[in-house]
C-alpha cells in the first residue's frame, strides 16, 4: 500500500491478514469461498457533493493531484461530457434513486422528500440479494431536518440494509447546534467540539473565509464519513454482494479545511475564474486553493477505500463508480454553488472501473449520471424500477456500445438543459433560448441560437420526449 493511504488502515490489515492469505492458497478470492457461486459484482459508489467537472487531473494547466482518481481511471472508463439530471443536492440524488429525469421526478428542490412508496434502485437491488449500505448526506428527505442520532431514519424504507445517514454541513448546524438531530452533531457533542464548530460556522463567509476549521482531523465531516463507510464494509455479511453509497459532504461550501489539509497547498497557483468582478486575485486563488484541498482529500479516501478491497480480495470484483451530484460555479459569471445551467453547475466527474469494464477508455459522449441507476440493476440483475428514463451504460463500459443516448438532459425549476456532448441547448421559460458549442466556446459566452436553428431544433426533440 502507498503510505499515504495507510494511516486508517494500521491495527486492521494485521487483523485480517491470516484470513486473508488462506483462500489465496486454495487459488480463490476471500469473497469468491465466502459467496459460492454468486459472483454478481458488488458496487462501490464515491459520492461527493458539489465537485465540478474540470477540477481533475485532466485539465489542463490545472494542479489537482488525485492519484487514487487516476489508477481507478486507467483501470476503466473515463466520461468526459457527464452532466447530473439537476444541479441541486435533493433533486439531483432522487432522480438516480428512481431512476427518472428532472422533469417528471417527485422532488423539484431541496423542500420535498424523497417519498417512500416510491420504488427505487436500493429497495430493488436488496430485494435482488444485494447488502445495500450508505453513509453520509443521502439528501433523501433534506425537508425534514430529523435524521435520528444514530443515522437510520428511514433507511429500511428506502430500501437499506444498514447505514448512516448524516446532515450536509449547513443543515447540521441549522438543526443540531444545541440538540443534535444527526449522527455527525451527535458526534461532535459528545466530544465537547459542537459548540466550538457551531461558533466556527456561524463566523465563516461561505466562500472567502479560508482560514482552516479548529476541529481535528478525525471529527473533520468527510473523514468521520470516510470511517463510517469503512465500518460499515467491515460488518456486511461476506456471503451476500454488497453495494456501498459513501456521500462525502465535500467539496460542497463552506471552504473549511483542516489545518493538515491546507499544508502544501499555498503556494499552488490556479487561474482565476471567468468572467468575474467580485474579490481580488487573492481572495480567489485562496478559494480556489481550498476547493482543490477538499477534492484531494477525497481522493485520499478514494485511494483507501481501493487499499481495503485489495486487501480483503474484493477489488476486482467492485464496480468503482467516482462522480458527483453536481457541480460548482466557483465564482465563473459572478456566480456561485449550484442550480444553473452552466457547465460548472451541472457538469461532473464520471469514473467507472470495475469487472468486464474495458480499461484506459475516454469516452466523450453525452452522459448522465441518471444512467448510474440502470447500469446497477443492470450488472446486478434486477428488475428495472417502473417507467425509468436510466439506461444503462453497460455496453459503453464493455467497449459493445461508443454511447447509450444522444443527447443528455438536466433541469432545475423553469430552465431545462439538452446537450450531446459538443452543443448544448438551455431553454428557459419565458426567455430566448440559449446555444453553445462548448468545443470552440467552453466558457460559454457565445449565443448560436439565432446562427444555428438546426441544433435548436434537434436538440429540442429531447426534451420533448
Amino acid at each position: 500500500m502507498h503510505t499515504a493511504r495507510c494511516e486508517i488502515m494500521q491495527g486492521m490489515i494485521t487483523r485480517r491478514t491470516l484470513f486473508a492469505a488462506a483462500p489465496a492458497l486454495l487459488g480463490c478470492s476471500k469473497q469468491e469461498t465466502a459467496r459460492g457461486e454468486d459472483h454478481r459484482p458488488n458496487f462501490l459508489f464515491l459520492f461527493p457533493d458539489q465537485w465540478r467537472f474540470d477540477w481533475t487531473p485532466y485539465t489542463p494547466g490545472l494542479d489537482v493531484r488525485t492519484p487514487a482518481l487516476e489508477e481507478v481511471a486507467a483501470r476503466g472508463a473515463r466520461f468526459t461530457n457527464a452532466i447530473c439530471p439537476s444541479p441541486l443536492c435533493a433533486p439531483s440524488r432522487a432522480c438516480l434513486a428512481l431512476g427518472v429525469e428532472y422533469q417528471r421526478s417527485p422532488v423539484p428542490d431541496n423542500k420535498v422528500d424523497l417519498p417512500v412508496e416510491r420504488p427505487n434502485v436500493y429497495r430493488n437491488l436488496r430485494n435482488a440479494g444485494y447488502h445495500v449500505m450508505g453513509c453520509g448526506k443521502f439528501d433523501l428527505h433534506k425537508a425534514t431536518e430529523d435524521w435520528g442520532l444514530d443515522g437510520k431514519r428511514l433507511l429500511p424504507e428506502w430500501g437499506f440494509s444498514d447505514g448512516i445517514d448524516n446532515a450536509g454541513k449547513f443543515d447540521a448546524i441549522r438543526s443540531g447546534a444545541v440538540t443534535p438531530k444527526d449522527p455527525f452533531m451527535a458526534m461532535l457533542h459528545r466530544r465537547g467540539l459542537a459548540e466550538t464548530h457551531v461558533k466556527d460556522y456561524r463566523s465563516r463567509h461561505a466562500f472567502t473565509s479560508t482560514y482552516p476549521t479548529p476541529l481535528p482531523d478525525n471529527a473533520y465531516c468527510d473523514n468521520w464519513i470516510g470511517q463510517n463507510g469503512i465500518a460499515l464494509l467491515e460488518r456486511a455479511p461476506r456471503e451476500k454482494p454488497w453495494y456501498l453509497a459513501v456521500n462525502f459532504a465535500g467539496p460542497h461550501d463552506p471552504m473549511d479545511i483542516t489545518s493538515s489539509m491546507e499544508k502544501g497547498i499555498r503556494d499552488r497557483n490556479y487561474p482565476p475564474p471567468g468572467n468575474n468582478t467580485e474579490y481580488d486575485a487573492e481572495t480567489h486563488l485562496r478559494i480556489r486553493q481550498n476547493y482543490t484541498a477538499m477534492v484531494e482529500n477525497l481522493d485520499r479516501w478514494t485511494g483507501r477505500y481501493v487499499d481495503f478491497l485489495k486487501e480483503r480480495g474484493e477489488y476486482e470484483n467492485t464496480l468503482i463508480v467516482i462522480s458527483s451530484d453536481h457541480g460548482e460555479m466557483l465564482g465563473d459569471r459572478n456566480l456561485w454553488r449550484k442550480r444553473h445551467p452552466y457547465q460548472p453547475s451541472i457538469g461532473v466527474p464520471l469514473v467507472i472501473a470495475g469487472p468486464g469494464v474495458s480499461p484506459e477508455r475516454v469516452i466523450d459522449h453525452p452522459a448522465t449520471i441518471l444512467d448510474l441507476t440502470a447500469t446497477w440493476l443492470d450488472f446486478a440483475g434486477a428488475p428495472a424500477l417502473p417507467e425509468m428514463d436510466s439506461r444503462t451504460l453497460r455496453p459503453v463500459l464493455e467497449a459493445r456500445a461508443s454511447n447509450n443516448r444522444d443527447a443528455a438532459l438536466s433541469g432545475f425549476g423553469n430552465w431545462r438543459v439538452s446537450f450531446d456532448g459538443r452543443y448544448k441547448l438551455i431553454r428557459t421559460g419565458g426567455e430566448p433560448d440559449q446555444l453553445y458549442d462548448l468545443r470552440d466556446d467552453p466558457a460559454e459566452t457565445h449565443n448560436l441560437a439565432r446562427k444555428s436553428p438546426q441544433h435548436i431544433h434537434r436538440l429540442s426533440a429531447y426534451l420533448a420526449a
